[in-house]
């Protein structure tokens, strides 16, 4: 038991190493869910977020990972499972240990009661981790379970009523779980029905049911806008912006005395300023799309020098997340693609550092399979279109400070979808 927690640490590792996003102890819960979406795309099996927040010990977890668990991270690191993926280093570290000359036992007797002393403790060792770490949960059948939901109104904050039947459930640990982040997973009883849950931002959600530590039934959850949306993010509760606060003839933007009028303060940590515009066009699908516009961020005071902002193409799937920065800061930027994600501290993300004096002209287009990045017309970043339906469903752009945006286009096979301001 010792030696398969010592390979799963190593499957971690290799993970790790496989992944290229530094290390674990600085993930973020978008990591682990990134890192969620990529093994069920890998492997065809789906890990949890909190399943895997455990297994990198963000989380108290005194269990070995189930036999399906440890075979999909094995899968993962590049094995066929966890048997192979132990018997394969083993295979590496084939040499024999270190035997003590016999001379060296004979000559000293009290070699062999440290040995038996030794031993013993090892015994004890093994006993106390057999106790301590089970074989996992048994699968659970996922028929046995149904999840449904619907939004009580249009626009944000948004109360979501969720219908579930877990009846079937062997114990009373029954959650639902309101999106990526585990930490909005909230304990229901398994012989009701109801339960409703506010949405304080727009998105695409991914809503689950978990028995336990399993995902039993998960679907999409779409909590749109009315038009633009416009929020000020805070740690409990987003302040929102009336629409006269942010939209204007000649873009999206706000200004400091607004968000001053607001008692929100600027320094010493700029708060960030979001965009939304969610489930107001037509779908548009990822294999043949363009998208467009012009940005700027105005602030650049104090610990806002780096003038970090993003725009993000919100899909049914995971998001595309274009990020861009004063030129001196692209290291801390993380570029998302969908499938693909290039961390600033592992690649060289110089394209994304602008000069935001002038505006910013930012597209996105996919053609022949591939998907294009463009920085003022000149190309950034190229990555290949997901082989699978997918499908662009909303904006949002971020402003660490203030920033304006203007020039919105969306076009699907060349014809124009959503233009704005």
């Amino acid at each position: 038991m010792v030696s398969e927690i010592n390979e799963l640490q190593r499957c971690k590792t290799v993970i790790e190493d496989k992944l290229g996003w530094g290390p674990a102890g600085g993930w973020q819960t978008v990591d682990f869910e990134s890192l969620s979406e990529l093994i069920l795309n890998e492997t065809g099996v789906s890990l949890s977020t909190s399943t895997l927040r455990r297994i990198w010990g963000r989380t108290e977890y005194n269990h070995l990972p189930s036999g399906t668990t440890l075979n999909t991270l094995a899968r993962f690191a590049g094995a066929g499972d966890w048997r192979t993926f132990v018997k394969e280093n083993r295979t590496v570290n084939s040499e024999p240990d270190e035997v003590l000359p016999l001379a060296a036992i004979s000559q000293n007797g009290r070699w062999w009661k440290r040995l038996a002393w030794i031993a013993s403790a090892v015994v004890v060792v093994i006993l106390a981790s057999m106790l301590a770490f089970d074989k996992g949960e048994p699968q659970l059948e996922k028929r046995a379970y149904t999840f449904e939901s619907r939004s009580v109104t249009r626009g944000i904050p948004n109360s979501v009523i969720f219908t579930y039947d877990a009846s079937a459930s062997p114990t009373d640990s029954v959650f639902i779980q309101q999106s990526w982040d585990d930490r909005r997973r909230v304990l229901v009883d398994k012989n009701l029905h109801k339960h409703t849950s506010v949405y304080y931002e727009p998105g695409s959600y991914k809503a689950k049911l978990v028995i336990g530590d399993q995902i039993v039934q998960e679907h999409k959850l779409l909590v749109g806008t009315d038009g633009w949306s416009g929020l000020i993010d805070r740690p409990k509760m987003p302040v929102y912006l009336k629409s006269e606060e942010f939209l204007h003839a000649d873009g999206i933007r706000t200004s400091t005395e607004v968000i001053e009028q607001k008692n929100i303060a600027l320094q010493p940590e700029p708060p960030l300023i979001k965009y939304f515009n969610v489930g107001n066009f037509d779908p548009v699908a990822l294999s043949d799309f363009s998208f467009s516009t012009e940005i700027k961020n105005q602030y650049n005071e104090g610990a806002a020098a780096c003038q970090l902002t993003y725009i993000s193409l919100l899909t049914d799937d995971a998001p595309i997340v274009i990020p861009l920065s004063a030129k001196g800061c692209v290291s801390d930027l993380y570029l998302m693609s969908v499938d693909d994600y290039v961390s600033g501290k592992k690649a060289d993300l110089s394209a994304l550092g602008v000069d935001f004096s002038d505006w910013v002209r930012v597209s996105c287009a996919s053609s022949g399979g591939k998907m294009r990045y463009s920085i003022n017309g000149k190309q950034a970043f190229e990555f290949a279109v997901p082989n699978r339906p997918i499908k662009v469903l909303g904006l949002a752009f971020g402003f660490r400070g203030t920033g304006s945006v203007r020039n919105v286009a969306l076009q699907s096979g060349g014809k124009p979808v959503f233009e704005a301001l």
